[in-house]
């Protein structure tokens, strides 16, 4: 007896397929917010501000770079000592909390380690001015940016 493939058979493999497709998008959407979908050879879209970004890496380009996470629009640099202070030294963290340029969209944090008697670290308090200072200039250098491509 040949093989027939009956409606129950058809029927099966079209149940399999929409469970399977249903399966597969579940795994684009975490925590309710579905993912934005990447298509052929484009990239997946960065949900930071870039002028936020560009300007941030472009502030603290006179520190090394420990860490950049462009998806999750987190900056870290390793500790900079300043060649006129040797006994202090800094590190900054850049969080990039928006996909709109806003003020309310970064944030900085700045670590301060002063050399003791002995020649090892120890966290100092830095000034808070400083970390509204670094905010300030990576706002004003992001607007500048912005400009420059609207206008050219």
């Amino acid at each position: 007896m040949p093989f027939v493939r009956g409606s129950k058979g058809r029927g099966l493999i079209l149940a399999t397929a929409a469970v399977s497709l249903l399966a597969l998008g579940a795994c684009g959407s975490i925590g309710g917010k579905s993912s934005k979908k990447v298509s052929g050879d484009s990239a997946a879209a960065v949900a930071v501000n870039g002028y936020l970004w560009r300007a941030s890496l472009d502030t603290l380009s006179f520190m090394p770079l420990a860490s950049a996470d462009p998806y999750g629009g987190v900056i870290i640099t390793d500790w900079y000592i300043n060649p006129e202070k040797p006994d202090e030294r800094f590190k900054c963290t850049v969080y990039i909390l928006d996909s709109r340029l806003r003020a309310d969209g970064l944030n900085v944090a700045v670590f301060k380690q002063n050399r003791d008697a002995s020649g090892a670290w120890v966290d100092a308090p830095s000034a808070s001015q400083t970390e509204t200072d670094i905010e300030n200039s990576i706002l004003t250098r992001a607007r500048q940016l912005r400009l420059s491509n609207i206008k050219g």
